[in-house]
């Protein structure tokens, strides 16, 4: 927001609606693509008069932004064709995230940006990278009858629910996770990971929490430490990265350490033989893409998904290649029940309420990109220790100066840090940038402890910016 032309500070959870006043603003001002439409997607009259519906005097009783605002950006969107949504993490960490995202993506739709270079939407490279990973993944080697937990409700597997119908888990290794600070629900993940019947191993950089609460800890190498090949979110190239320096003192890679593993469990597989180097290129030539020495002397491998536009567009990667309007929600997950069957602002958020009246976000912080940089002297002197950022007339009115102790919380527990006034947010709504770690808290717990742990329609995840709670003077 601070770095943008325009920016429009709206309500969490509310994205949605934005994204249909906006529809219903291009269908108002003759910018939807019929032709587009007619040979790309599932639109007919139903979804049509649907969206017209939502006025922008409606968006802005939702969202809190002023309709004027609204108005000029539907009506700027609708006039440029080369106009490219990127959309950001943010909003889908809500209970509603995965119907908002369904409702965004249809602007690019309605208005058939996808037909002129430089319009269109992006999200993330999550497939695309063109990788044969069956030898490093070991994919052939997965029995089905093997439960899979999702992590995200760890505090809710090592008490002893969403178990999926087996016993209770008595032995982890955790690679590449922080979990006593970034799951949701902290004090149940504390809970679980004390438990005196549960083995912990934790491989890890740091002497993280959740390093502190295991029975062994196996130091972990750094990125300079081994070979490796980073997939980036949103980049349109893999990034090579070889190592530069031997592991330092007993540290080993993860793949070290699940191939140890394998030859001590009697697992058999080619991969478990082959050192990283090996496997990295393995995996490459088998993708048609060099070797993995070709890809160290050039440092990244391109790898850009191609859309044709114009007269060439081929269409979505659906069966029929055709956008929907109409999601298919129960084929992408078990907890799909009551999704919306068209482009909504689903109200389905934990909204404030009489005992918890502001809304809580939980933005990435400035200076950590994640759990293991609040461990370094740089970030952390950068960061200077959690705040809790409010707007000045919630400030005000609750008699609240700048630097002054308060205390936030919920059902699932309560912390105290520091206020900072925020002109950066609406009246209501509240937010604390990044993890901190838990003993930057007089609790000793961090702000996930708040962060409810229930999945996320329609296939799990959670709702990190989709919070209720009370705030007080400390």
């Amino acid at each position: 927001i601070e770095a943008a032309d325009i920016g429009i500070i709206l309500r969490p959870g509310t994205d949605a609606a934005l994204a249909l006043a906006m529809m219903a603003v291009a269908l108002e001002e003759g910018a939807a693509d019929r032709d587009f439409l007619a040979a790309h997607t599932d639109w007919d009259a139903a979804v049509e008069a649907h969206i017209r519906s939502h006025s922008p005097a409606w968006a802005a009783e939702v969202t809190g932004v002023p309709e004027a605002d609204i108005l000029a950006l539907a009506k700027l969107y609708a006039g440029t064709k080369r106009c490219f949504l990127r959309a950001g993490v943010g909003f889908t960490r809500a209970r509603n995230g995965a119907a908002t995202m369904h409702a965004v993506s249809c602007l690019a739709a309605l208005t058939g940006t996808w037909m002129h270079e430089g319009g269109g939407g992006f999200f993330y490279a999550l497939d695309g990278w063109g990788l044969d990973t069956r030898l490093a993944w070991a994919n052939d080697l997965i029995d089905p009858r093997t439960r899979v937990l999702d992590q995200s409700r760890i505090g809710a597997v090592l008490n002893g629910e969403a178990l999926a119908g087996g016993p209770p888990v008595t032995a982890m290794l955790i690679q590449n996770a922080n979990s006593a600070e970034v799951a949701p629900d902290s004090h149940a993940v504390r809970r679980g990971l004390l438990r005196e019947d549960l083995f912990v191993a934790v491989h890890e950089h740091f002497m993280t929490p959740t390093a502190a609460l295991a029975d062994i800890v196996l130091p972990a190498t750094t990125f300079l430490e081994h070979d490796d090949l980073y997939l980036g979110l949103g980049h349109t190239a893999m990034t090579v990265g070889p190592r530069v320096i031997a592991p330092v003192g007993e540290a080993r890679s993860n793949h070290a350490v699940v191939c140890a593993l394998a030859e001590r469990l009697g697992a058999a597989h080619p991969g478990f033989g082959m050192t990283e180097a090996e496997v990295l290129d393995a995996t490459l030539q088998a993708s048609g893409k060099g070797s993995w020495a070709e890809a160290t002397d050039k440092g990244f491998i391109p790898a850009a998904n191609e859309i044709t536009v114009g007269e060439g567009f081929a269409g979505f990667p659906h069966p029929g290649g055709r956008f929907r309007f109409r999601p298919d929600w129960a084929a992408l997950g078990p907890y799909a029940a009551g999704m919306p069957g068209l482009p909504s602002y689903w109200l389905n958020l934990e909204e404030a309420a009489e005992a918890t009246p502001f809304r809580l976000i939980t933005p990435p912080a400035r200076s950590f990109l994640n759990t293991s940089f609040t461990e370094t002297p740089g970030s952390r002197t950068r960061e200077g220790g959690p705040a809790l950022r409010l707007h000045p007339e919630d400030a005000d009115r609750l008699g609240i100066a700048d630097g002054a102790m308060v205390r936030i919380g919920n059902a699932r527990g309560a912390l105290t840090l520091r206020a900072m006034r925020f002109d950066g947010l609406l009246t209501g709504v509240l937010a604390v940038e990044g993890i901190s770690p838990s003993a930057d808290f007089p609790e000793g717990i961090g702000i996930n402890s708040l962060v409810g742990a229930d999945p996320v329609a329609p296939a799990g995840g959670v709702a990190f910016h989709d919070i209720a709670v009370w705030l007080r003077l400390a």
